[in-house]
């Protein structure tokens, strides 16, 4: 387990050095550039420009803006914000709560659902329920997270007024009720597409499980379909899908990026979009740091744990 650990931190660290620096390269060569936000300034002149420029590093070459931020970054200095000076980590762990919120509950919601649909779908394979959810699947997974997320407010908030069309809370109203009546709509949304993944991994697991012959020899002893299916079936058939969790977290990111935007959530994917609006590249670097490591971080904790489950696999 040990050897195992620093090889994924050896791969891991290459991993976030290749990120960064592809990153940081592309944000300096994008159009307009960190000054960009400064030529927006009344009567501002060149010479003004130059001497900001060269204030903030941004005459000197890439590799040497590059080597000093990451010099900065291995003593755990973030930066601080183009747009309001403060440090990057406390912008970034000010939105992180909102973001973890949405996630969880987005997950919860899609694990639940997505699991029981293709245990289902697998038990009553060719029938009409398999066949609705092989559809609505495909259609999920083909319709872009904003439109269900435009529709979801069309139909719940402007029609039906059942819920908010957007924010985490009312200003004024700290309960937790408040709170869980803003969060069902984005929730849903970001849970719709993982849901559809969910379920069709689960069925194709839950069919390869079905025709093992241990199952076969649990109903040959007389077991009833119920207890086969709990105790036998879907326990075996639920490993692979600890994997498919760690792997699911740059989609949930990506969709929480989506889904915080249209539903104006205060989280980190809204802090991305609004960051690289005003050209502020720190942050911008900072929530892509941050995201990479919790991707890495996901991925390890799902292989330990798909370890932990099912003792026949071996960390090497």
């Amino acid at each position: 387990m040990a050897r195992y650990l620093l090889n994924r931190l050896g791969q891991s660290l290459v991993l976030l050095l290749l990120v960064s620096l592809i990153g940081f390269s592309v944000l300096l060569l994008a159009p307009g550039g960190p000054m960009s936000q400064f030529t927006l300034t009344p009567g501002i002149s060149q010479a003004d420009l130059d001497r900001i420029a060269a204030q903030m590093g941004l005459d000197r070459p890439i590799i040497v803006q590059y080597a000093k931020w990451l010099w900065l970054l291995l003593q755990g200095d973030w930066g601080n914000s183009y747009r309001d000076g403060q440090p990057v980590l406390s912008i970034i762990f000010s939105h992180l709560p909102a973001t973890l919120l949405l996630m969880g509950t987005s997950t919860l919601i899609a694990i639940g659902l997505g699991t029981t649909i293709g245990i289902m779908s697998a038990v009553w394979r060719h029938s009409t329920f398999d066949h609705a959810s092989a559809v609505a699947a495909m259609v999920a997974l083909s319709v872009p997270t904003f439109w269900f997320g435009l529709i979801a407010i069309y139909f719940f908030s402007l029609y039906l007024g059942w819920f908010p069309a957007g924010n985490m809370y009312r200003i004024g109203d700290g309960s937790l009720l408040n709170y869980l009546h803003h969060l069902v709509l984005p929730a849903c949304v970001l849970a719709l597409v993982d849901v559809a993944i969910w379920s069709r991994y689960m069925r194709t697991a839950t069919l390869d499980v079905i025709h093992q012959d241990f199952v076969r020899t649990a109903r040959a002893k007389g077991l009833t379909r119920r207890r086969v299916l709990l105790k036998h079936v879907v326990g075996n058939a639920l490993l692979p899908m600890i994997t498919l969790a760690g792997l699911q977290l740059p989609t949930l990111l990506g969709g929480a990026l989506v889904t915080e935007t249209v539903f104006t959530w205060p989280g980190m994917g809204r802090l991305f979009l609004d960051s690289l609006g005003y050209s502020d590249y720190p942050v911008v670097m900072g929530l892509l740091m941050f995201s990479a490591v919790l991707v890495l971080i996901g991925n390890l904790l799902a292989d330990i744990l798909t370890a932990i489950v099912d003792p026949r696999i071996r960390l090497a």
